[in-house]
């Protein structure tokens, strides 16, 4: 495998299951996060199996983030897959009790953040008429729920910009895709209530949910099909989710 494949988000969660998958499979690695510590140990880890090469910066900063991107080597410089994974929720309050830095989180990474990535990177592809973007959505970017509001906004914002992109770029014989998962257990509690581990873990009790795996074999999926094949939109939830707000906590 020679293709180049660039994961936003890619040491913890999904992007790290993603990296780790994609490592087996020979793909060269351009892995990208905030923590340099876990990006160093993944380069370590994945080294073993594929040339990784690593880039610390924050999706919300548009300086770091061209800065970053226009620093790799010849050899890592043309991305072949986008992964848009990196991704965030704050809070979990109803919109008049809501936190203004919280929404800006969501909006700056979730959906600047992305626009940011993708900006630096489609230019070559489109030169290129060559190239394959996958969006990380969220049901909650089909779906809206009580006390979700920003964060649910943010996710539909994902789920219009895949569209847009996919309209955009057919020209150019790029694909584009979304893939939404439902309940995934990583990180992502843990963020969204600020550390409280008590109600992180709360979120999947009673039921299996999603692991960063499952995620990360669809991505792999998605990334293989011939060329004449375009997965443009896929959501995926465990088998005890029917939506945002059914859970059968008896699974």
């Amino acid at each position: 495998m020679n293709k180049t494949v660039l994961i936003t988000g890619a040491t913890s969660g999904i992007g790290r299951a993603t990296a780790i998958l994609f490592a087996v499979q020979g793909f060269r690695q351009v892995l990208c996060g905030r923590r340099q510590e876990r990006l160093d140990a993944l380069e370590v880890e994945l080294g073993k199996n594929c040339e990784v090469h690593t880039l610390n910066f924050d999706v919300r900063d548009k300086d770091a983030v061209f800065e970053a991107i226009g620093s790799l080597p010849k050899e890592f410089s043309k991305i072949d897959v986008l992964v848009n994974n990196a991704g965030n929720a704050h809070g979990l309050d109803p919109i008049d009790a809501g936190d203004i830095d919280d929404w800006d989180a969501m909006i700056d990474i979730n959906v600047k953040g992305l626009l940011y990535v993708s900006k630096a990177i489609i230019p070559s592809m489109v030169e290129r008429k060559s190239g394959h973007i996958i969006n990380i959505g969220s049901t909650a970017g089909k779906e809206v729920y009580p006390k979700g509001n920003v964060y649910c906004a943010s996710k539909h914002a994902v789920d219009a910009l895949t569209k847009g992109m996919r309209m955009d770029l057919n020209p150019y014989g790029i694909k584009v895709g979304g893939i939404n998962p439902g309940a995934v257990e990583t990180e992502f509690s843990n963020v969204r209530f600020k550390g409280d581990d008590d109600k992180a873990d709360s979120v999947y009790e009673g039921f299996d949910p999603l692991l960063p795996q499952d995620i990360a074999e669809i991505i792999h999926f998605v990334v293989t099909r011939p060329y004449h094949v375009n997965i443009a939109d896929l959501v995926v939830m465990p088998t005890a989710q029917a939506s945002a707000t059914i859970l059968n906590r008896s699974l």
